[in-house]
């Protein structure tokens, strides 16, 4: 035969009786709920208050009591005492307990007339302020920016190169839409494109270097993923190639003056062993 464990939990019980099961028998022991909706004078209080495992029983009859009065009502601890039989010392007790838990708020105020008074706060949501809601959203500090990184630059940063760097970076927003750039990003940019097509990079080459691959989420600065692009896969220079030789000079043909023979000259005169001096006779 089984024995019951009394200390077991019971099931909980649903408020709206039609919702319980037909065939459910009621629990042989602990609480039992014989609830009934509340249309009219009522207070909300929150499990937080009323299941609180450190306030007293005094604190939380006090805060209950507090919370259902209504705006503008005397909740000082002579008020309380005159109300509760426990006495002046115990309610401000229970009220500094509340305090400690952020259940009750005290702060003074200076009334129009120039009198400073006490003005107690109820919360019936510790850390919750009617004030924070309707208190206008402080606006969000903007911090700067970081700079950009550094890009590569050109040996021989010639006009001409510097304007079809700027024109390839103008054209990336034709290829995605992302990468829609300011006037002083492409200013920043433009020395790093500079720097490839100063090494015989074609332009269509550094195009797709730039907008390939590209991250499918979208993009928070895109000058700075260019600006990592182009330093991270900068070619190296090309190789050195010695300048070639002048082509040979071929002169036109001359007629010699003094034998009438042809010979390649750049002038008219005499061909080579014309020019040749004659022996001086000896004496």
């Amino acid at each position: 035969m089984d024995i019951q464990n009394p200390s077991a939990p019971t099931r909980p019980q649903s408020r709206i009786s039609g919702k319980n099961h037909p065939h459910r028998q009621a629990p042989s022991g602990g609480l039992i709920h014989d609830n009934a909706r509340h249309t009219t004078r009522f207070t909300v209080i929150g499990n937080h208050l009323a299941q609180h495992p450190e306030l007293s029983g005094l604190a939380i009859g006090l805060a209950v009591y507090i919370q259902s009065l209504p705006a503008g009502a005397r909740v000082d601890i002579k008020t309380l005492a005159a109300r509760f039989p426990e006495g002046t010392t115990r309610i401000a007790a229970a009220l500094r307990e509340l305090e400690t838990h952020g259940y009750l708020r005290r702060e003074r105020q200076r009334t129009p007339t120039g009198r400073i008074v006490t003005r107690t706060i109820s919360c019936n949501q510790p850390g919750h302020s009617r004030e924070a809601e309707h208190r206008p959203p402080l606006p969000r500090k903007r911090t700067p920016r970081k700079p950009l990184p550094a890009v590569p630059k050109p040996v021989y940063p010639a006009p001409a190169l510097l304007q079809r760097a700027t024109d390839l970076l103008a054209d990336l927003r034709r290829h995605d839409p992302r990468l829609l750039l300011s006037a002083s990003d492409t200013a920043h940019l433009a020395p790093g494109v500079a720097a490839w097509l100063e090494r015989d990079i074609a332009p269509t080459a550094v195009r797709h270097a730039l907008t390939t691959d590209l991250p499918p989420e979208p993009l928070c600065r895109p000058a700075a993923l260019l600006s990592h692009r182009l330093t991270t896969q900068l070619p190296p220079p090309p190789p050195f190639r010695a300048p070639a030789p002048p082509p040979p000079v071929h002169h036109p043909f001359q007629t010699c003056e003094g034998c009438d023979r042809a010979f390649r000259a750049p002038l008219p005169g005499r061909c080579r062993d014309c020019r040749v001096p004659d022996p001086v006779p000896a004496t």
